[in-house]
């Protein structure tokens, strides 16, 4: 039994960044120099540097590193012959941009990404499994609207085993 949970203990130790998940939602102002704060429980999470890029909903996606680096990966096995491969490859990263925070905690969001998010002055920053979105508070509470999940979103989840 010892064994076994020294073997155990081994693994986390190898494989550590396996174990992170974020959740929970925070909401910040973005101040006039376009910085925000970064939760100091996602801080903890994302280490020293992290990547940001453009998210599919109009929002933005913060990836720790070792996430970036998997879904870095899957983008690359894309195929280069192919138009949507190509394009769903350049949306993720000519938009992304490495990251650190300051001694507040905050990072700065380039204009471009504020635009693409549509980001002004209220902020959402929602804890999603293995990254973490970032959101307009008007657009993240229209998405988040209790009457999007009607009946057939919960039932087409039953297709991927939830």
């Amino acid at each position: 039994m010892k064994l076994i949970y020294c073997m155990a203990l081994q693994v986390i130790n190898l494989f550590p960044e396996v174990i992170k998940m974020f959740i929970g939602e925070y909401s910040h102002s973005l101040d006039a120099k376009g910085r925000l704060i970064v939760p100091a429980k996602f801080r903890e999470e994302l280490g020293e540097h992290f990547i940001m890029t453009k998210g599919i909903d109009k929002c933005l996606y913060i990836y720790p590193r070792s996430e970036w680096e998997i879904f870095e990966n899957k983008l690359r096995e894309l195929p280069l012959a192919n138009a949507n491969a190509r394009r769903f490859t350049r949306f993720f990263l000519s938009g992304a941009v490495e990251c650190d925070t300051d001694n507040q905690g905050r990072i700065i969001i380039p204009q471009s990404l504020r635009n693409h998010a549509g980001l002004t002055k209220e902020v959402v920053s929602a804890g999603v499994g293995t990254k973490i979105e970032v959101w307009s508070k008007d657009n993240w509470e229209a998405e988040c609207n209790p009457d999007n999940l009607d009946d057939s979103i919960v039932e087409s989840m039953g297709l991927f085993g939830i």
